[in-house]
């Protein structure tokens, strides 16, 4: 059977997406990419915040036009169906098949029960892991690939509705993540990029302590393989040895996704964050001390509830203190069953917007000063891609991960691809 695929999303939504492609082609189905030849459209739908909601009720919507034609079925799985699956069955009757975010693994029985003429709903309880028996199907481009080392979260952030449609903290076994990166590295990839909803909890549920340092050691081993890179660090988790392991794994690029979403005191406890500014300036000084050239990357979260100009003001005070490497503002969105959304003092959408904005003004002038010291400096860069019509490449150092960071672009007559 011909089949689409649609993974909307996170990077992480990203790995179930090429997991459940690899069922369905070991399940003898093709994965087409114009939808107009689709026999069946998956659709892997992402629930984070309002802005990915309505992308992915468009996209339904739109997927649902391919029925009139070509399309005889229609699946929705992922975070959108597990949040919403009692409406979008009642809403949307073009939809033949929902599976929840624990349930992927049944992709493939899902397309068969549908083109049996069946409404077919999975939605198993969010503990465990699904079992993959499969090689993925790596959509990446082949040099790099994400390696996801646990599905949920524990800390129940007032703004988050993360744990309530993907469960608690599991840890994927380190064996099975060690036999997955040895898989992508024969596969091509030269870099793996780890990612969960926190990466710095890894293991405490299988081992009864922290573990990223050990998976970092084992991966480190791998031959062929280049980077290392980690993602989603929750500040007050980074510890000793993994900074440690940074240090001694040459393979691990000394680069730090540390989301904090603010600086302010009273915010911070508002969100259910477990750091305060002091602990924030005392972790962000002692990784730049202990790794010099680390790159941190971190994200914010502009206009949450409660906030006022002046504590806007000290978030600004604190971003030009820190200056962070990477930094992205994102304005705060009420998700419905989230603490956060239930808040008396909410903050007006412009006003939000022009806060989010006052940021990435002055991380953009934080930026140009940065890169203005990089100047004489030899960095590894890898080739992503060739400007067409120029003798111009785009590439990305260790300081740069793929749709989140920028790009080098290389202006060069010698010939980099091949």
């Amino acid at each position: 059977m011909k089949i689409g695929f649609i993974s909307l999303g996170c990077s992480k939504n990203l790995v179930d997406s090429e997991k459940m492609m690899g069922m369905l082609k070991s399940g003898n189905h093709e994965l087409v990419h114009n939808a107009d030849e689709a026999e069946a459209i998956i659709i892997n739908t992402c629930g984070f915040i309002n802005s990915a909601k309505e992308e992915a009720i468009q996209t339904i919507f739109k997927m649902a036009e391919y029925k009139k034609h070509n399309c005889k079925r229609l699946i929705v799985v992922g975070c959108l169906a597990q949040r919403y699956k009692e409406e979008i069955v009642k809403e949307i009757p073009e939809v033949d098949a929902i599976l929840g975010t624990n349930s992927y693994e049944d992709i493939v029985n899902a397309v068969h029960q549908s083109l049996e003429g069946k409404h077919y709903e999975n939605f198993k309880t969010l503990e465990g892991l699904p079992t993959l028996h499969t090689k993925r199907s790596v959509t990446t481009g082949g040099h790099f690939a994400y390696l996801k080392i646990a599905e949920g979260c524990n800390k129940r952030c007032t703004y988050c509705i993360i744990p309530y449609i993907r469960g608690n903290y599991r840890s994927v076994p380190m064996e099975d993540l060690i036999e997955q990166a040895k898989e992508l590295v024969a596969a091509g990839a030269k870099e793996l990029i780890l990612v969960a909803q926190e990466t710095t909890l890894y293991g405490v549920d299988l081992y009864g302590e922290k573990s990223l340092h050990r998976l970092l050691d084992e991966l480190n081993k791998i031959e062929d393989l280049f980077w290392i890179r980690i993602m989603y660090c929750y500040p007050e988790e980074i510890y000793e040895g993994l900074i440690d392991a940074m240090i001694r794994n040459k393979k691990v690029c000394h680069y730090l996704d540390i989301p904090i979403q603010h600086a302010n005191d009273t915010i911070l406890k508002r969100m259910g964050r477990r750091t305060s500014n002091a602990d924030l300036v005392k972790i962000i000084t002692h990784l730049r001390e202990r790794i010099p050239d680390i790159t941190l990357r971190t994200t914010l979260i502009c206009g949450f509830p409660g906030e006022t100009q002046e504590m806007h003001e000290e978030l600004m005070q604190f971003i030009n203190d820190m200056e962070f490497d990477r930094l992205g503002a994102f304005t705060y969105s009420p998700e419905e069953g989230t603490p956060a959304a239930e808040f008396t003092d909410q903050v007006d959408e412009n006003l939000k917007k022009d806060w989010q904005a006052d940021v990435m003004e002055l991380q953009e002038e934080i930026i140009f000063d940065k890169n203005e010291t990089m100047k004489g400096r030899e960095l590894y860069v890898f080739i992503e891609g060739k400007v067409s019509d120029e003798n111009a490449y785009v590439g990305r150092t260790y300081r740069d991960a793929p749709d989140v960071d920028g790009y080098i672009f290389i202006n060069t007559d010698e010939e980099l691809m091949t």
